[in-house]
């Protein structure tokens, strides 16, 4: 069973984990307007994938006894100055996550939750991944110029062919 300072952070992170996939929705929209379907396609992905990591988190509350407290989402950004600029904005972001999740194991370390600080280590994974993937864009970016025609074409190309893989470890609530 959960006690009551993980499960209150935890559904803090249901939370934030929603409020991050209406960001990338956001985001999947401005690329969209932009002329960037690919970036749009990958954006879109994003969304999916924090959907998913909400309802790991979601499934975990409940396998565990808890219970879980869906809060309102707070609204999100819905322009940016360039292609570089919403990546940035994504690294940042994903940052930011990483911050949440380390203090949440933090948390379930001084209270000594074990199974928690097991589930939670996939999420530690994963940010890694999230945080070097938009690494990866923003260098190219950087390399390609915000004026490249042909090279931004190149690399909406392909993050167009990007595709949705639901993340694991999904559980049954």
């Amino acid at each position: 069973m959960l006690n009551t300072k993980v499960e209150e952070a935890l559904n803090a992170q249901i939370n934030a984990e929603m409020w991050s996939a209406y960001l990338y929705l956001s985001m999947s929209a401005w690329c969209a307007a932009e002329g960037k379907p690919g970036m749009a396609n990958w954006f879109e992905i994003q969304f999916r994938e924090e959907q998913d990591h909400a309802r790991i988190l979601f499934n975990y509350v409940l396998q565990r006894g808890g219970r879980v407290n869906l809060r309102p989402i707070e609204a999100v950004p819905t322009e940016w100055k360039s292609a570089l600029d919403v990546f940035e904005s994504t690294l940042a972001h994903e940052q930011k996550v990483t911050s949440l999740i380390n203090n949440l194991f933090a948390l379930t370390t001084a209270e000594n939750d074990y199974a928690t600080q097991s589930m939670l280590k996939w999420f530690i994974d994963e940010q890694v991944e999230e945080e070097e993937n938009a690494q990866n864009i923003i260098d190219n970016l950087r390399l390609l110029g915000e004026n490249s025609g042909y090279g931004l074409f190149v690399l909406d190309k392909e993050l167009a062919a990007r595709t949705y893989t639901q993340a694991s470890p999904l559980s049954k609530a």
